[in-house]
């Protein structure tokens, strides 16, 4: 019995699913039902309940997902602290993250990290949110990242920073000669926002609603970038992170309007497995992360603010 095989069936199991767990160890799900069985055949015993329409351990399989999950805490354990001895920092970094953070604030942390740590390489999964966590959840990534995050079972918090929320307008919108409005100013203009599962949307509709400011909203997507695009042809205003639309600004192709009697901020936020061993090379991802978020607020840079 190999380690990876201990690995397929304890993602089996997070995942109730062979489709799944084939896809996380690069194998056929053929593949995956040959090893259970396999298993089966080397125990002597049922391992999953196949009288049950959903997926379901048998007593025993339960004994074995148990086991097998501290055999590979351990082994994770070992490897981890032999890499920290042998001071090499080299492997994989497998990220998912939402399309905002993924394309505007995780690029300048990689190349700063590539350029001090060059043999290792970092793969990022740009998802929706809810796929981000599921991700975490089985174990799919080593972390993810997302705004405004939600206190999930089993998934760890860790505070990134902060982004300030302002309203993006066209050149030839009515409000794009105003440098700032109140939020109760945007009552009557077209709105163009986010889906309405998506966590930003949410909060910001909390927000408002505590202001008592109902906006119009005629569009919804599940992206920055379409969103942005909407809003350069004058089909409405947003509220978005500034640093997301900072290049449109510079281009004369967006207004960026700030809002000056609300505090609209976006946390952003590090999610992880919790009880998963975090490498040498994770680690001194997550410290670059948050030790610059933190670096910026004492050189007092007031476009990034942590709070």
């Amino acid at each position: 019995m190999h380690l990876e095989n201990l690995k397929i069936f304890c993602d089996l199991v997070q995942s109730k699913s062979f489709s799944r767990a084939a896809k996380l160890n690069s194998i056929t799900q053929s593949a995956v039902s040959q090893q259970l069985r396999a298993m089966e055949k080397h125990f002597n015993t049922l391992i999953i309940d196949r009288t049950q329409k959903k997926f379901k351990l048998t007593r025993e399989g339960n004994n074995l997902h148990h086991g097998f999950k501290e055999i590979l805490q351990v082994y994770d354990r070992l490897q981890s602290e032999l890499l920290e001895m042998k001071k090499v920092l080299s492997g994989n970094i497998q990220i998912s993250t939402i399309y905002s953070i993924g394309l505007h604030e995780l690029p300048d942390y990689l190349k700063d990290f590539m350029k001090e740590f060059p043999s290792v390489n970092v793969r990022i999964e740009y998802r929706r949110a809810n796929m981000v966590y599921e991700d975490v959840q089985q174990g799919a990534v080593d972390m993810g990242l997302v705004a405004f995050p939600e206190k999930m079972k089993g998934v760890e918090i860790i505070p990134f920073k902060e982004e300030r929320l302002v309203l993006a307008a066209s050149p030839g919108h009515a409000l794009s000669k105003r440098s700032s409005i109140e939020v109760s100013e945007l009552s009557g203009h077209r709105v163009i926002g986010f889906d309405q599962d998506i966590p930003t949307r949410r909060s910001l509709d909390e927000m408002l609603e505590a202001s008592e400011v109902e906006l119009r909203t005629i569009m919804e997507f599940d992206n920055i970038e379409t969103i942005k695009r909407a809003v350069e042809i004058d089909l409405g205003v947003a509220l978005l992170p500034e640093k997301t639309i900072m290049h449109e600004v510079q281009r004369g192709q967006i207004k960026k309007i700030a809002i000056k009697d609300k505090d609209l901020v976006r946390p952003l936020a590090i999610v992880r497995k919790k009880g998963r061993v975090i490498q040498p090379a994770l680690k001194q991802f997550i410290r670059l992360l948050t030790e610059q978020s933190l670096e910026s607020v004492m050189n007092g840079d007031e476009e990034n603010p942590k709070k």
